[in-house]
């Protein structure tokens, strides 16, 4: 899968091992930095995600800031990201079985790396369930998204 990752100053912490795990996982990586400790804001990240996104350059986005609050409050400005914040792994598979979500707001100063590994994974690995048996109802659901959305 293409994936295309973004962290802040704080995320940068983790960023190596992130990389890493794509790696090893298989994944085609599309990088938007940051590339040091150096201070940058989160939203201007989770907005270069986001864009990647958008354009069909990547199927999964990934962004991470000490907390992964404001990461993911600015990623779902952009309207056709659903971007879920997930510290555990129930959370990161089911954010895109029912919700189809395509981006994931980590918190580096949240959860340790052998969490985040597992979150990354599920995420990863997970299929939105709409157009399946019972599905019906996350598809009627993405809709409603879609019109508040179109009313912003």
């Amino acid at each position: 899968m293409r994936v295309v990752l973004g962290v802040d100053h704080r995320g940068f912490l983790i960023k190596d091992q992130l990389l890493e795990l794509l790696a090893e996982d298989g994944h085609d990586v599309v990088d938007v930095g940051t590339n040091s400790t150096e201070s940058v804001d989160y939203p201007d990240i989770s907005e270069a995600v986001g864009r990647v996104l958008l354009a069909g350059d990547a199927e999964r986005g990934i962004v991470v800031c000490g907390s992964g609050a404001g990461a993911v409050i600015a990623a779902n400005k952009l309207n056709g990201i659903r971007c879920a914040q997930a510290h555990d792994s129930y959370t990161a598979h089911q954010c895109v079985e029912h919700d189809d979500a395509n981006m994931l707001a980590l918190g580096s100063g949240i959860i340790g790396i052998e969490v985040i590994r597992e979150v990354v994974r599920n995420f990863l690995g997970a299929t939105f369930l709409g157009y399946g048996r019972g599905g019906e109802r996350y598809v009627r659901r993405l809709e409603k998204i879609a019109k508040l959305e179109a009313n912003n």
